[in-house]
């Protein structure tokens, strides 16, 4: 089976982490996200993958490579200008041929940590007949995801953020009626095509659910547990891999050339390619991007760190978090 990675995004929330790479090249435990989601795929034998590709395009190319050592194969399609996730699939088709897409494929966001059973989803495919099968999962947090409105099994629309006071969106004491959320997981029949408007600059898949719905089609939810993670903000990237961390009994991830000195305090932090931190510093829950240098006697603390030098000259994205220059460094509070 074939299956489409969403890899095009500036990333503006996990800013500055990313002015020097994509979302998806970021690295988790020590290895590149965009690998994590390619492995996934291959473990459900998903092993043709094409991976659309617009904000720092090299960075991805260099984080995956051909895809063999995630167990896929990978088609690059470059966006001069993104698309959104069914205009990106529309591209895709017409840059690979529409035999890329003759069967029943898969379509994942490049930003997710997941173990969810994709097989069971596409048995609820297949049973379903459906035109598209969106992976949900329950918001029991009432985290800022849009809710999907759901009616006997299937997707009926797609409202705004849960309410605080919704039953159960704040705790899982009342888990069935916890708000549902897309995974940015769903499975696709070629005839989804049919559907995808021509000559629209950018459109999404759900732009193009409510035409198919409208027309009799099956919009089918599959609700899934799991561990599932979303990466899109500084904060969500940190914890998400002191969790994983911690079910491996570390405190600290080291990507290659990254050192901790002997004296140096150092805990629940990552630190990205050639970081270091020196004797007699202190580092907590933090992120050190590639290269960042932590001297002697500084402490750092919920922060994520760059070099100045990135971001020097930049001008931060809207939704970004803003920082403080300090020295070599360029700081933003969590």
């Amino acid at each position: 089976m074939r299956a489409m990675i969403l890899a095009a995004g500036y990333g503006t929330r996990l800013w500055p982490l990313t002015a020097d790479r994509a979302k998806p090249a970021v690295p988790i435990m020590g290895r590149p996200l965009i690998g994590y989601v390619a492995e996934y795929l291959s473990r459900f034998s998903c092993r043709e993958v094409v991976v659309n590709l617009h904000h720092r395009p090299e960075s991805v190319r260099a984080a995956l490579g051909d895809g063999s050592r995630f167990g896929v194969r990978v088609h690059y399609v470059e966006e001069p200008e993104i698309l959104g996730t069914s205009g990106a699939l529309d591209n895709a088709r017409k840059v690979l041929g529409a035999d890329f897409f003759a069967e029943t494929f898969v379509v994942i966001n490049g930003k997710i940590v997941t173990d969810i059973d994709l097989e069971a989803a596409l048995r609820t495919h297949r049973e379903q007949g459906a035109l598209a099968t969106l992976i949900l999962r329950r918001n029991v947090e009432g985290e800022r995801y849009s809710v999907v409105v759901v009616e006997d099994g299937l997707i009926k629309g797609f409202g705004g953020f849960p309410s605080p006071e919704r039953d159960g969106a704040t705790d899982g004491r009342n888990l069935p009626q916890a708000p549902l959320m897309f995974t940015g997981i769903q499975i696709l029949e070629p005839r989804i095509f049919d559907y995808i408007p021509q000559g629209i600059f950018s459109h999404s898949t759900t732009d193009v659910y409510p035409q198919a719905i409208a027309s009799g089609e099956r919009i089918v939810a599959h609700i899934a547990e799991g561990m599932w993670h979303e990466l899109s903000t500084i904060k969500r990237y940190l914890e998400t891999n002191l969790r994983l961390m911690a079910r491996e009994g570390k405190s600290v991830g080291l990507c290659p050339g990254a050192i901790v000195e002997d004296g140096a305090d150092v805990s629940e932090a990552v630190l990205w390619e050639g970081a270091r931190v020196e004797r007699g510093a202190r580092v907590r829950r933090a992120v050190l991007g590639a290269g960042v240098r932590v001297p002697a006697g500084c402490e750092i603390e919920n922060a994520a760190v760059v070099r100045a030098d990135l971001v020097r000259a930049a001008n931060p994205p809207q939704k970004a978090t803003l920082g403080e220059f300090h020295g070599g460094n360029f700081i933003v509070r969590l």
